[in-house]
């Protein structure tokens, strides 16, 4: 279970690039420079009467005459604010199929419909003419598919920045919740829209290597502040009432939907409505599962959905102590349905909300992943195990969403769809993965 937003920034972090913007003039950053040794302090003397230039300082109390006054110190440049350091990238090395492990005993035809969902996609980068020849595939059996994959794309290994090949997969799910347009008792709990004061600050526009890194902020005056915590924001609450979207029932299920990113409502009037990740406050994800586990609340193992809804309902009184320690915030926007079908032969769940790709996510096929080391629509051969049984888990996903808490190479969240049985296993994954990335073939 991990925050869906893009890429997040802390909140310390936050505020010295908002600080910096506040009139502070875009200038590339500066290359960094030996220390210098700190001088010495000098005592303060009082002020003196101007002297005109070229005239001599006479002498006090005859003293020695005073040295000739020195040239003026040159004035040093404007610095604009330094430029975040990036998380170091993994690298891709080339592969042969025999590598991937499970290889062959996959059922691609689902893998298929995704990588048809992500053709659609302009930013996916996927060549036409290999749409095109997927798109010839539908129908196709296992073996055939087989050969297409094998003969359109070079499998390449993720390797972290350390040297491993291995890393944490966790899971993600759309939750259903209950809620109205309309607060009342039974329905006392807001969902927010995004704020008419919240300022999206793009740092690409100023640092090409952190491109798509955003911070967030509101004006003060004259001054950009980091935005309201997840904490301010519950005190500011009428504040907000304008940016209300729904009123749900249960606290720590709207905190679970804040944290998947994505949700359906069954609303009092007997009709469903659909959200989807909209902005966020810019603070950094904290997980409530390790505050517990850091409380001494909850042993590791325990720290799941079920785990935590569970510690939650046994302790009312400090629900929001445990909703607190999360900062982030994620608002939400209300997006038609109904619900589609992907395409390819026995591919034939619900799809999902649409992901930072802009496709609907496949549930079992879609996963989210760093874009700075795996291509957002690539197809990925996944090798770990299933969550509480570690019977393996071998299959074609498909690059299609990212995650604020998804960073570096072999890291990735499976979505797991829609519902509580998907919740369930999205609750419990965590073990360790394998990643390969599909590239396109080059042409001949």
């Amino acid at each position: 279970m991990l925050l869906r937003p893009h890429v997040l920034f802390s909140a310390g972090l936050a505020a010295a690039v908002l600080a910096a913007c506040a009139g502070t003039p875009r200038v590339s950053p500066p290359s960094p420079a030996a220390p210098t040794a700190p001088t010495a302090p000098t005592a303060p003397t009082a002020p003196t009467a101007p002297v005109p230039p070229g005239a001599s300082v006479p002498p006090a109390n005859g003293a020695a005459p005073a040295c000739p006054p020195c040239a003026p110190c040159p004035q040093c440049p404007a610095v604009g604010p330094s430029a975040p350091t990036p998380v170091a990238a993994a690298t891709l090395q080339p592969a042969n199929w025999r590598d991937l492990t499970g290889w062959g005993g996959d059922d691609l035809a689902p893998a298929l419909g995704a990588l048809l969902e992500s053709c659609k996609a302009s930013k996916s980068g996927l060549p036409a003419d290999l749409c095109a020849a997927a798109a010839k595939q539908v129908g196709a059996g296992n073996g055939g598919l087989q050969q297409f994959f094998e003969a359109r794309f070079v499998p390449h290994q993720v390797v972290n920045a350390d040297g491993t090949r291995e890393g944490l997969i966790t899971g993600y799910y759309e939750p259903l919740l209950k809620g109205s347009r309309k607060r009342s008792k039974a329905y006392a709990w807001p969902l927010f829209g995004v704020p008419a004061d919240l300022l999206t600050i793009d740092l690409g526009e100023q640092y090409p290597d952190l491109k798509g890194a955003r911070v967030r902020g509101r004006l003060d005056g004259r001054k950009v502040l980091p935005y309201w915590s997840r904490e301010e924001l519950a005190q500011r609450g009428r504040q907000l009432a304008r940016d209300v979207l729904f009123w749900l029932a249960d606290p720590i299920e709207l905190f679970f939907l804040q944290v998947q990113g994505s949700g359906r409502i069954d609303l009092d009037d007997g009709t469903r409505a659909r959200v989807a990740y909209a902005d966020q406050n810019g603070h950094p994800y904290r997980s409530i599962g390790r505050w517990l586990v850091d409380k001494g609340e909850l042993r590791v193992e325990q720290a799941s959905l079920d785990g935590i809804r569970k510690w939650a309902r046994e302790h009312p009184a400090r629900l929001d102590e445990l909703l607190n320690a999360n900062p982030s915030f994620v608002f939400f926007r209300e997006v038609a349905g109904p619900e589609g079908k992907s395409a390819g032969k026995g591919a034939g769940k619900d799809l999902g909300p649409a992901g930072t790709l802009g496709v609907p996510l496949t549930p079992g096929r879609s996963i989210a992943v760093d874009p700075r080391s795996i291509p957002l629509g690539a197809p990925v051969w996944l090798a770990t195990t299933h969550p509480g049984t570690g019977k393996p888990l071998q299959r074609l996903m498909n690059a299609q969403d990212t995650g604020g808490a998804i960073k570096g190479g072999v890291r990735a969240d499976y979505f797991w769809g829609f519902g509580p049985e998907a919740g369930a296993q999205a609750g419990r994954m965590r073990p360790q993965g394998r990643l390969w990335v599909l590239l396109p073939r080059p042409a001949q």
